[in-house]
């Protein structure tokens, strides 16, 4: 790897830049450099992140390096620097306001309303390092420089491996502010599109239907002409998600694997208003302690209970019932032993199973030793 140091204005930075909102497409240096391959993340600085990049110019305070790859065809790609390029050149184009005297903090900068500002920010110089080498060489220098500063998630690092018309396409759908599948799944989804995690989340459900990594499933697509398949499957995760569980409960279903869910029962027949039913009393289950696994439990036919993480008896509870059985286990005593066991051996038990209907109360409690727990517990 070849790397040299060099000084270039914002002035030259910023000729022919352009920020295309539809393609993602980012360009500047007299439209020599791209600012976003494919490998780099989505514009992530918040409005008080890029103020704090103007105000750092304005007041000639040193920028972070930035690290540009040549290509050697007289064209470069932004390996580190693309959230402050972006920041500076929008500032530039777009002329939004920031604070940058601090002793007149009601006194907002824009771009172009002073010739002696707007020159300020041109000439300021970026230190650039300039870097030549394989393609493996700058990708994984592109990971190294990324450690520090705004850390890069687990999908962007994937990212920056499988590039092409197929992962452009996929984050074109998954990954912008307001894409298409923000606004088919939010109410479904957690995280944000720009930082990657619809996309690693859809991802990884494709991914486990086909019984592969999220790197293998990539891998395999890498070199696709588009995603369509992917868009395909996410869309039918949500289709039948809404066909299924009709009601929306914000609370209970945003953020739950759908997906996940979809590939084990997808195929399977419910009737949406006996579940809606059953939804409506699980959720007025004071037992049911984890109300999100409401809708996997009854997707399984109402096996995977553990799911529900039916409510326990607290330690006053058990140290109640201890008192009240005198430390002795009922089931020893039906078996006509009389050992008094010590509370730390012995387990709280519910009489009446809660899925025969029995809650955690105290008529309903017991304290069972270990080993009748087990028996009792495999029944």
């Amino acid at each position: 790897m070849e790397i040299k140091l060099h000084e270039i204005t914002v002035r030259d930075v910023f000729d022919g830049y352009e920020n295309n909102e539809t393609t993602g497409q980012v360009v500047a240096y007299g439209g020599a450099l791209n600012v976003r391959p494919a490998y780099q993340r989505e514009f992530v600085y918040d409005d008080k992140k890029k103020k704090s990049v103007m105000n750092s110019i304005l007041h000639q305070f040193p920028l972070n390096v930035m690290y540009w790859s040549d290509n050697g065809d007289g064209t470069y790609e932004m390996l580190d620097g693309q959230q402050r390029t972006i920041s500076i050149c929008d500032w530039l184009d777009n002329g939004y306001s920031i604070f940058a005297n601090p002793t007149s903090p009601l006194t907002p900068y824009y771009a172009h309303t002073s010739e002696e500002i707007t020159n300020r920010i041109l000439d300021y110089k970026l230190m650039v390092y300039i870097c030549k080498g394989t393609d493996t060489e700058k990708l994984d220098w592109f990971k190294i420089i990324n450690i520090a500063g705004e850390k890069l998630t687990d999908q962007e690092l994937r990212n920056a491996i499988y590039t092409g018309a197929w992962l452009s396409d996929a984050k074109q759908y998954f990954s912008k502010n307001q894409c298409i599948a923000y606004k088919i799944g939010e109410r479904y989804m957690s995280g944000t599109p720009i930082r990657q995690d619809y996309l690693q989340t859809v991802l990884s459900w494709v991914a486990s239907a086909e019984g592969k990594t999220i790197e293998e499933y990539m891998a395999a697509h890498q070199h696709d002409t588009h995603a369509t398949p992917l868009k395909q499957y996410f869309k039918s995760v949500i289709d039948w998600v809404e066909l299924t569980f009709p009601k929306y409960r914000a609370k209970q279903m945003k953020g739950l694997n759908w997906g996940l869910l979809y590939n084990e029962y997808g195929k399977n027949v419910y009737d949406p208003n006996a579940l809606e039913a059953e939804i409506t009393e699980l959720l007025k289950d004071d037992d049911v302690s984890n109300q999100k696994g409401v809708y996997e439990y009854l997707l399984s036919g109402r096996t995977k209970e553990k799911v529900l993480s039916i409510r326990q008896f607290t330690e006053n509870e058990r140290r109640t019932m201890y008192e009240r059985q005198g430390g002795v286990c009922p089931m020893c005593k039906a078996e006509g032993k009389d050992k008094i066991w010590n509370i730390e051996e012995m387990h709280a038990d519910h009489i009446i199973p809660w899925s025969r209907g029995g809650h955690t109360t105290l008529d309903n409690g017991q304290m069972l030793c270990r080993d009748h727990n087990l028996i009792k517990s495999d029944m």
